[in-house]
């Protein structure tokens, strides 16, 4: 196959791309004819990126239509799965299919560096070592003021000390629709 001029991240774009295509065209029997390459040509002019279907179980078969069809129409070829194979030829006439050339680089930080969420970070707030924020990086760590404990819960009362009203309304609610208890 030729060499290809696109990047992995625009081949992976194009792929992308191309998985809501149909093919456009189907190789038969009889293989790759002046007819196919014209068909090819034709939609590759107007589209960019194209899907085609080859006809056939012998997959040495199948990679080398790819083959020969990248080579002769200068293409890219983008992909190839099962029976279908994706091509791709710029066209300056035409917008391009993928918008950015080169996708811009992930922001990555040192393995010692404290992770920073994109709002602090946007607003110039970078976090401490224990993830407290701080304004600057030259600012010391200040530990939090000690907080007075708050009052436990009052516990809840067992069922010896419960009230005569409590152990009432206890009970099952099929028991309580039936009336069960009305006499108590």
């Amino acid at each position: 196959m030729p060499t290809l001029n696109i990047t992995i991240q625009q081949r992976n774009e194009l792929r992308a791309a191309a998985h809501a295509l149909r093919p456009v065209v189907q190789i038969g029997d009889k293989g790759l004819s002046d007819a196919v390459f014209k068909e090819i040509e034709v939609h590759l002019d107007a589209h960019q990126l194209i899907k085609v279907r080859v006809s056939g179980d012998d997959r040495e078969h199948r990679l080398a239509i790819f083959k020969e069809m990248c080579e002769r129409l200068n293409a890219e070829p983008i992909h190839h799965i099962g029976k279908v194979l994706t091509i791709y030829r710029r066209n300056d006439a035409r917008q391009p299919v993928i918008t950015a050339p080169e996708p811009a680089t992930r922001a990555t930080r040192k393995p010692n560096e404290p992770y920073t969420p994109k709002k602090l970070a946007a607003a110039g707030i970078s976090k401490g070592k224990r993830g407290s924020p701080r304004s600057s990086p030259d600012e010391e760590f200040k530990p939090r003021p000690a907080t007075t404990p708050s009052r436990p819960a009052p516990a809840k009362p067992t069922a010896a000390k419960r009230s005569a009203a409590q152990r009432r309304t206890t009970g099952s609610a099929l028991s309580l629709r039936a009336g069960a208890r009305r006499g108590r």
